[in-house]
């Protein structure tokens, strides 16, 4: 019985290995790697946002990663293979919000993005208690359109 164990895991292993390489190259899982902002839409629930970037004031210089990503390359890789998996999870399932949603974790690092990019231009008015009432500075409370244009 204790010598079927091992050939049973190896098994096991080798069909979740299988499938996961087959799902991810059937979902051109290397794609999700590059800087392109068309391939953050091979998912046609992106495509809304990606049509909106395009028309937006930041599309001249601002790819999706710049604002929805961290910087450093190991944090990167980490947040993209969250997102990868949430992404597939919901949109395999059929169980994502439409129109799509930031979860919470995105839309801190979404605005420490745009708080380091702009940093010469809020220094002055971050934590002054002037700006949206108080507090830190929310800058897509009143500059959701910025990033993917405006609302439809």
């Amino acid at each position: 019985m204790f010598k079927a164990l091992p050939v049973l895991l190896c098994t096991l292993v080798g069909i979740a290995l299988g499938l996961g390489t087959y799902t991810f190259q059937f979902a051109k899982g290397f794609a999700y790697l590059s800087n392109d902002p068309n391939q953050c839409a091979n998912c046609h629930i992106m495509r809304d946002q990606l049509e909106s970037w395009q028309k937006s004031s930041h599309h001249g210089r601002a790819v999706c990663n710049d604002c929805h990503t961290p910087h450093s390359i190991i944090p990167k890789l980490i947040t993209k293979a969250d997102n990868g998996w949430n992404h597939s999870v919901k949109f395999t399932l059929q169980t994502f919000a439409d129109p799509i949603r930031i979860r919470p974790v995105n839309a801190e690092r979404l605005h420490e993005n745009c708080i380091r990019c702009h940093q010469d231009f809020v220094n002055d008015i971050r934590g002054t208690g002037t700006h949206s009432g108080g507090g830190d500075v929310d800058c897509v409370r009143c500059h959701a359109g910025v990033g993917h244009g405006p609302k439809r």
